[in-house]
């Protein structure tokens, strides 16, 4: 499945991956499409097979703090529940989760799926010390192989505490470490912790993956020990580049024998509706891992272009435009003015093509204008044009012929205005059409 890898009316940002048994699952915040704050009173949970990765699975509702689908899992508030963790320990299910003005919330299942049985908050005392107010935001919790259980969290500065392995809830007496990264305010603001705590260990290096002061990256620190320090070694991905930004949280999962990034990116002009994207990574020797780009592919090596490629998967969103959901049936890209970049990373165009030319199509919302749409080929600035679209003022689908492709290709859209001379400036910030998708055909 393309990006995002869930269905995509569904929006799970903040994603936790976790591989139990022969399933991965996602574990996520619930943004509402059209909210105007993050996140929701109720976390949800996803799955796959691993033999497949493309066959995704609702399980429901696992937490609440409002009743909804099903009672509200805690007493003591009601307000919105973010960024959740499950870990696996002595054949239970645990979920740590932050919720807005609480001290946290820790809940049990005997499935991996839930739903969760709230056990309450974090249970410690006067005397023992913790970071945060206490507030345990976005925490990421780690058990080690020893079965030592370790919970990071923390916003604007990081921090850690050892917990009780018998209850997967007390937090343990002089166990608190801060910072466990350097939150020194000079560093540079892509090194600097700033929210989005995940632990992973690989092999016999202790990472901790979270979102910078430059909000819009996923950055990484190693450490030979879980107690830190954990020091700066760089970043995995930025969902800002060439894309409307926003904030980013995620993490690295080993499924099949690959390496892959979870994250989000945001949609309907907000930073608030995001959605599940995940991309391929490697683990270099060192315990470097080196920066990915965003794509449009999730889990699949290549895009078939001779399938209907939906618009919403673009991976390059420049110059104002973006993703609108209008309803459940209908995104597309919208605000496409003059200038405007779409593109679409990577699709296989194979070896057996002999024709002179492809018939390339793209279905449009018109816009009431003329305008125009370049083809580029591999590269937006630099790339081979290799068609031009004339779009008129009505909805449809345009056609063109394109220089015949073999082999693997990213494909860009530049968007221009036709009116000329001195009229053409009153037509600069003027919507030209919506996109819904495209196809080539032989």
């Amino acid at each position: 499945m393309a990006n995002p890898i869930l269905p995509f009316w569904e929006y799970i940002p903040d994603g936790e991956p976790r591989v139990f048994g022969d399933r991965v699952y996602l574990y996520g915040s619930h943004d509402r499409v059209a909210g105007h704050a993050f996140c929701d009173y109720k976390l949800k949970v996803w799955s796959a097979p691993l033999s497949d990765l493309n066959n995704w699975t609702c399980h429901g509702d696992s937490f609440r703090t409002r009743d909804g689908q099903r009672p509200a899992d805690t007493d003591w508030t009601s307000a919105q529940c973010f960024a959740p963790d499950v870990v696996g320990k002595d054949g239970k299910y645990y979920l740590y989760s932050y919720i807005v003005g609480s001290k946290g919330a820790v809940g049990v299942s005997d499935k991996p799926e839930g739903p969760f049985k709230c056990l309450g908050q974090y249970k410690y005392d006067d005397s023992v010390k913790v970071g945060d107010d206490g507030i345990f935001n976005d925490a990421g919790v780690l058990v080690d192989d020893d079965g030592r259980v370790y919970v990071y969290y923390g916003f604007e500065s990081s921090n850690m505490n050892e917990l009780d392995g018998s209850d997967m809830q007390t937090v343990l007496p002089g166990t608190h470490k801060h910072p466990v990264i350097d939150d020194n305010r000079e560093l540079p603001p892509e090194e600097c912790f700033f929210e989005a705590s995940s632990p992973r260990k690989v092999g016999d290096t202790y990472y901790l993956i979270y979102s910078p002061r430059k909000g819009s990256r996923l950055a990484y620190a190693t450490a030979t020990s879980p107690t830190g320090p954990f020091t700066y070694r760089g970043y995995i991905i930025d969902n800002g580049v060439d894309y409307p930004a926003g904030n980013n949280h995620g993490s690295i999962m080993q499924i099949n024998g690959q390496w892959y990034v979870f994250y989000h990116r945001m949609t309907n002009n907000t930073i608030m509706s995001r959605r599940a994207c995940v991309e391929k990574i490697n683990i270099l020797p060192d315990g470097t891992i080196p920066p990915v780009e965003m794509t449009s592919l999730g889990f699949e090596d290549a895009l078939n272009p001779y399938r209907l490629t939906p618009a919403e998967i673009a991976c390059v969103l420049k110059g104002g435009c973006f993703i609108i959901e209008k309803d459940i049936f209908d995104r597309r890209i919208t605000r496409i003015t003059e200038g405007c970049i779409i593109g679409y990373k990577y699709f296989d165009f194979g070896q057996d093509f002999t024709g002179d030319k492809l018939t390339m199509a793209l279905d449009i919302g018109g816009m009431g204008t003329n305008c125009r749409v370049h083809v580029l080929l591999d590269d937006y600035e630099n790339g081979e044009e290799i068609g031009v679209f004339d779009i008129g003022t009505h909805d449809g689908v345009y056609k063109t012929k394109v220089k015949h492709l073999t082999g693997r290709h990213a494909i860009f859209l530049r968007c221009e205005q036709t009116v000329e001379g001195w009229m053409a400036r009153y037509f600069q910030d003027k919507p030209l059409f919506e996109l819904k998708g495209f196809t080539f055909m032989k």
